[in-house]
């Protein structure tokens, strides 16, 4: 083999050196690090799958020994890619996460050909998820005035959510049945392999191709690229690792490689962050219920307005008061927009932890 399995790290089951390790094994000690240097002002979720397609059939491989139910390849109402019935191990470790990635390894189809005495015979792909809430004391310090303490008594809330997946991708090299000499069993494997390949350097081409932009892209012609139709043309940024072999029996399987990652540079995607609209939305109702209790302060204590000037020593600008009844007036119509604010921001709440409670039962 060209090394595709190596340089992803998916196919070490046993400890090997920091230095050593592929891809996988790097990008969750990075993730993790990033965790544990974060751990005071964020909370953190994270949660990882193993699936391998194997003869365009979708296996789980952090339960290989629990009955096989069916397991399928949705879309939701946001066009995100969904796979139902996978199961996704929790971790909070680097530990955890490593331990699910071996035992998943193993459990992967090889078998050996004329070309590789240790061939991956399916596409596997390991899925890290990771949600974040950013942790604001109510009453955030960044709004405080100059010389003002935080209130450290103040309660946390949880309202700035993110959240990502990272799609870590081993894919089957393509085969030629001449040279692997496959025959039976391997060349229905063959098949399949190069059948999800084919497709997948299709919807490349579609993707990339300027003369075929705004046409149909065929995300349903094989379980690989719907899987991966978030990773290729939603909202991701996509890295893909040609590895070519140096031998020079392999000089048309290297060419072929090169012309595939060349075409695959030509996508372009504009990701955004992933948010939740509730949470978003509820963010925005405490902003306004803070900036009505400021306004509400201001007129209930007194007409002093101070001016920003250039001059450190600039002198306060002092209104004349208004009419006693034109105040007591404004004040009402405040506490009412506040009132009704705080309703709202209520509601919301309730809203949003009942969907937090249906999603954990989920």
């Amino acid at each position: 083999g060209s090394g595709k399995t190596h340089t992803m790290g998916t196919g070490q089951t046993t400890p090997v050196k920091p230095e050593d390790e592929g891809i996988t094994p790097a990008v969750i000690r990075n993730g993790f690090a990033h965790i544990e240097e974060n751990k005071d002002s964020v909370h953190f979720k994270v949660s990882c799958c193993y699936l391998e397609i194997y003869n365009e059939e979708i296996r789980d491989l952090l339960q290989p020994g629990k009955p096989r139910h069916p397991i399928a390849v949705r879309e939701n109402v946001d066009g995100v890619i969904q796979v139902a019935g996978i199961h996704a191990e929790s971790c909070s470790s680097v530990e955890e996460m490593l331990r699910c990635l071996a035992e998943g390894s193993v459990q992967r189809t090889t078998g050996a050909t004329l070309m590789n005495e240790q061939s991956s015979r399916s596409h596997s792909i390991f899925t890290i998820i990771l949600e974040q809430r950013r942790l604001e004391r109510q009453g955030n310090s960044e709004t405080l005035l100059p010389g003002a303490e935080e209130d450290s008594s103040a309660p946390w809330s949880r309202l700035n959510y993110r959240t990502a997946k990272f799609h870590l991708v081993d894919l089957a090299g393509s085969e030629r049945a001449k040279r692997t000499g496959a025959v039976g069993g391997r060349l229905k494997e063959s098949s399949a392999i190069n059948s999800g390949l084919l497709a997948l350097g299709n919807v490349i081409s579609a993707l990339g191709d300027p003369a075929k932009r705004g046409s149909h892209v065929p995300y349903r012609d094989a379980k690989l690229t719907r899987l991966l139709q978030d990773s290729l043309g939603g909202n991701s940024r996509t890295w893909m690792v040609a590895c070519a072999s140096s031998a020079d029996a392999d000089f048309e399987e290297t060419t072929s490689t090169l012309k595939y990652a060349h075409r695959a540079r030509n996508i372009k995607n504009k990701p955004v962050v992933n948010r939740d609209p509730k949470l978003a939305q509820l963010a925005s109702m405490q902003d306004e219920i803070e900036a009505l209790r400021n306004e509400l302060q201001r007129v209930s204590e007194g007409t002093t307005v101070p001016l920003a000037l250039a001059s450190n020593s600039a002198p306060e600008v002092q209104i004349p008061e208004v009419d006693s009844q034109e105040n007591v007036a404004g004040v009402g119509d405040l506490l009412e927009k506040l009132e009704a604010a705080t309703q709202v921001n209520g509601e919301l709440r309730e809203k949003l932890l009942g969907a937090e409670t249906e999603c954990e039962v989920l």
